[in-house]
């Protein structure tokens, strides 16, 4: 103690032990990540209380009560709620299939367009076509029939839809004569302003298309049961 003499080595703080290391020439200990994550009481959920990290996964179903229970409406391929489900469904798969088809006739027709060599005045011999050229007739002709392909089928998809579900709740039933009627109609009202000849033509191409939609799911579903009927 101080007042008499004597040091007291039992309570030396930490400040006379860090002088006494640097006397003694001991190097002090780095402290690394892992050493300060360590001495932390790390919680993920109390950073962010709102985001639920304490709980598990939550996976969204879909409730088979909501489907669909109108006679005939089990569709085989795609299981859906309702017209909503069908518009939203059958609009964007066709609008995705017409502008691939779409895709690939302007790549066929700008093949058939790219530019041929010339020849040179000065030396008479042909010059080569630079390839961002013939990439650049590609892609015009591309753009030029996908997005125009996949707007047009959009339509008729969305006009399609609209129709069906509309004879659907008239009806009280979903059956084929539902979607022949819709083809038909939704072909004529699409090339109404372009003449009689237009709207019959894009109406026997609609309710071929609707024909074949019906046919498939007559395909898919004859396949199903008889896939069961196995098990």
């Amino acid at each position: 103690m101080w007042f008499s003499g004597k040091s007291d080595e039992s309570g030396s703080t930490p400040q006379n032990g860090e002088i006494l290391r640097k006397e003694q020439g001991i190097p002090k200990k780095e402290e690394n990540v892992q050493d300060i994550l360590n001495t932390v009481d790390f919680e993920p959920e109390k950073l962010h209380p709102l985001a639920g990290l304490n709980k598990d996964i939550e996976y969204l179903d879909l409730d088979d009560e909501k489907l669909s229970t109108m006679e005939g409406s089990g569709n085989p391929i795609l299981a859906t709620r309702g017209w909503g489900d069908d518009l939203c469904y059958g609009a964007g798969t066709v609008y995705v299939l017409g502008l691939g088809f779409g895709g690939l006739r302007g790549f066929d027709e700008g093949l058939k367009s790219l530019p041929q060599p010339k020849v040179d005045p000065l030396t008479n011999k042909l010059r080569p076509v630079p390839f961002k050229l013939k990439l650049n007739t590609i892609l015009n002709q591309v753009t030029k029939f996908g997005p125009h392909a996949g707007n047009t089928a959009g339509v008729l998809g969305i006009m399609y839809n609209i129709i069906n579900s509309s004879f659907d709740h008239y009806r009280g039933k979903h059956d084929d004569w539902n979607s022949l009627a819709s083809g038909f109609l939704s072909g004529a009202l699409y090339k109404s302003t372009s003449g009689l000849k237009a709207m019959g033509i894009s109406s026997i191409l609609m309710t071929g298309v609707a024909a074949s939609w019906c046919g498939l799911k007559r395909f898919v579903a004859h396949k199903q049961a008889a896939s069961r009927f196995e098990n």
